[in-house]
């Protein structure tokens, strides 16, 4: 038995290979390179009477051939049954660089090969895992699972994951976690509302700021399956891999099939920091958005005009916009043949010649003209049974068709893995992008898969990866075109789609009351450069709640800022407000989209604060939110994270424009003053007192380093 070390700067990890499959033996705090033998050797683990005489590891991907009872990471078979429970060896020596590994083992008598790549860069404290499979014999393999393993230790008892559904994304659970096994499978055919690829495991209680926690997510946009379990031996591990329908990774002789990436994360320092290290691992990927080129903020037209498109009203919309500070026009659905409702439409990708007769063009000069950027809403996966395309090609559907076709929202899925309609999209999309000055695409997808089939089989996989492919190309073909990832919402929300996009439309809903608690939890793995945030209308498109600007503008302050408002029935005293709004938010956006995320633990659960924390220390933001009435008549003093505790700090209230209330009876006394100084161990120890806060309302406080 061989080891490696690699390390993080604040992680290392342990592995042993050569005697059957590559396995992980620790994961955590780092540790000095003389230790990793004694590590091996200070693990090796006794063997209990009554069992098998050799114990299977917790591999990266475990071997149920190899006696390990829990869920083997790769299932499959040959047709006749045979290869059933394969058992790799090491082939040849893994290739070792500074911060990958690639081992490589088969199994000559299943037929199969195996290259599992390992990485963790020094800077990042990321791993990073991803399986090849491939078939060497001359028949064909049909797998029905590929997974990856990572283990976790005893004290690992606590899980956090997210549930949610349309317009309550990224909602927190936790559970405790003594025994068995706890399985999150998902089957929605993109990465879902309900069922995220993403798990918390850690020391029981751990917060925002302590504990120990391991991080996992799964960059796949298509089904899922996760699994945490702790085995009767007592060993823990997390295991994550695609969730595969009947015939979807059958293997001819020769092909192989490569497993999404699983990323992990861990810190000594809570769930903050694990967060943090996604946040970096994203913010130096090539794919992020340029630094170099601020978060233009937009202003969208579904909740201001939905499908209603009227040519002037339109440009009288984007001479608002251009007024209040926006920077980019985004037309939302309703643009095209014959959409006039979501009955009808989808798949006709040319301009409504009703609502367009000169085209688009007049539209996106207008918007050009007054210095903005202009977007467009597709939704190039699906068709309205009543389209064009469906009566001409009613087999390009993505379902089994000897069956009554499934609706949802009144469309069906296209079946873009189809070559001929692939072509047919992409050069309906490409076409616009060439024609036109389009800056940007909301790319939506608003209905769950269901019998997905493609070519008679099951068709989620070969969809997940033709979107990628038709995102890359256009992405080649148009490099200054900035796509989002909208799918109702936040119904595709992973590493891998963000390869492709620069944005995610967190949800469907801008009732900022809600927001605050979608957005927390998005921003536990996404940094807020990639959370679309848009200020709604006075009363909410989806709950009719009614905030005051005030409240909506704390709450989109964090992210990438939009307005989502017909701005025309907008008084000239709160156009001015949004003005002032969007002004504030340019002069913080450095700030707000590369500074560290901070989420605040409180033991009040009327209370939300989260904010951003430049690199340096130097300056901060943090949005105190009060979401309801309070036991306490008074509120608990705020204490700040993640500041120097050395360097002293001037802070102070940032005027909200649009904020209606007051704050009690008296205000504090530091707030009177207008600012206070205090060093940043007291901010962090000590904290400030809040006012008194009206539930449903927020103030942001400001530091700034003396």
């Amino acid at each position: 038995m061989t080891h490696l070390m690699l390390h993080g700067d604040n992680t290392t990890l342990v592995l042993t290979h050569g005697d059957g499959p590559p396995a992980v033996v620790y994961w955590g705090r780092k540790l000095p390179d003389d230790d990793a033998e004694m590590i091996v050797a200070a693990l090796s683990r006794p063997l209990p009477k009554a069992t098998i005489d050799v114990e299977a590891p917790v591999a990266l991907v475990p071997e149920l051939g190899s006696g390990f009872f829990g869920s083997p990471g790769l299932k499959g078979a040959r047709a006749d049954g045979s290869a059933w429970a394969p058992r790799f060896s090491e082939s040849k020596p893994p290739e070792v660089t500074d911060d990958l590994v690639r081992f490589y083992s088969h199994d000559p008598v299943a037929g199969l090969e195996s290259e599992i790549e390992v990485w963790l860069k020094g800077d990042r404290d990321v791993v990073a895992l991803r399986q090849t499979v491939t078939n060497t014999a001359d028949t064909t393999y049909n797998i029905n699972r590929l997974s990856l393993s990572l283990p976790l230790p005893t004290s690992a008892n606590e899980i956090l994951d997210f549930t949610g559904r349309w317009c309550d994304e990224f909602h927190p659970r936790r559970q405790h976690w003594e025994a068995g096994a706890i399985i999150n499978e998902n089957r929605r055919g993109r990465s879902s509302h309900d069922h995220v690829a993403v798990m918390f495991a850690g020391t029981g209680g751990f917060t925002e700021n302590s504990g120990e926690v391991w991080g996992f997510h799964l960059g796949w946009s298509g089904n899922s399956r996760l699994v945490a379990e702790r085995l009767a031996d007592g060993r823990r591990y997390l295991q994550a891999g695609e969730l595969l329908f009947p015939g979807e990774a059958d293997l001819a002789p020769g092909e192989s099939i490569k497993s999404p990436w699983l990323y992990g994360a861990y810190s000594h320092e809570g769930l903050g920091e694990v967060s943090r290290a996604f946040h970096r691992y994203l913010r130096e990927r090539p794919s992020h958005p340029a630094i170099d080129k601020p978060r233009p903020v937009l202003l969208n037209t579904w909740e201001a005009v939905y499908f209603d498109h009227d040519m002037d009203t339109l440009k009288s919309l984007a001479d608002v916009a251009a007024e209040v500070g926006a920077e980019r026009f985004v037309l939302d659905d309703g643009w095209f043949h014959k959409r006039n409702d979501d009955s009808a439409g989808l798949g006709d990708w040319w301009v409504d010649a009703t609502k367009y007769p000169d085209g688009l063009e007049p539209l996106v000069s207008h918007v050009t003209g007054l210095g903005l950027e202009f977007g467009l809403w597709f939704e190039p996966e699906m068709m309205n049974p009543d389209s064009d395309l469906y009566r001409a090609h009613p087999d390009w559907v993505l379902a089994d068709t000897r069956y009554d076709l499934v609706l949802g929202r009144n469309q069906l899925v296209l079946d873009i893995a189809n070559p001929e309609a692939y072509a047919y999209i992409f050069e309906k999309v490409d076409s616009l992008l060439t024609e036109l000055d389009i800056s940007y695409v909301k790319w939506d997808m608003n209905r769950d898969h269901v019998q997905p089939t493609h070519d008679g089989r099951a068709g989620t996989r070969a969809q997940t990866l033709a979107l990628y492919r038709m995102l890359e190309e256009l992405g080649e073909r148009h490099p200054n075109v900035e796509i989002e990832s909208c799918s109702s919402g936040g119904g595709r929300a992973d590493f891998e789609v963000l390869r492709h996009t620069k944005r995610i439309w967190t949800s469907d809903c801008n009732d900022a009351l809600e927001r605050q608690r979608i957005q927390r939890g998005f921003s536990i793995l996404f940094p807020p450069e990639l959370m679309g945030a848009h200020v709604g209308p006075h009363v909410s498109h989806t709950t009719h709640r009614t905030h005051d600007l005030g409240f909506r503008g704390a709450v989109a302050f964090l992210g990438h800022l939009g307005i989502e408002w017909n701005l025309l029935d907008a008084s000239p005293e709160e156009r001015a407000q949004v003005k002032e709004l969007v002004s504030l938010h340019k002069q913080f956006r450095p700030l707000l989209h590369s500074g560290d995320v901070v989420r605040l633990d409180s033991m009040d659960e009327a209370t939300m604060t989260q904010g951003v924390v430049a690199a340096d220390n130097s300056e901060a933001l943090f949005v105190y939110v009060r979401t309801n009435t309070a036991r306490s008549s008074v509120p608990d003093p705020v204490q700040f994270a993640r500041l120097d505790p050395e360097q002293r700090y001037s802070i102070a209230i940032l005027a909200l424009p649009g904020r209606s209330g007051d704050f009690g009876e008296t205000e504090p006394e530091w707030m009177e003053r207008g600012s206070v100084q205090m060093s940043g161990q007291a901010l962090m120890s000590v904290g400030v007192q809040p006012p008194v806060l009206d539930p449903e309302s927020a103030l942001i406080f400001h530091i700034t380093a003396v």
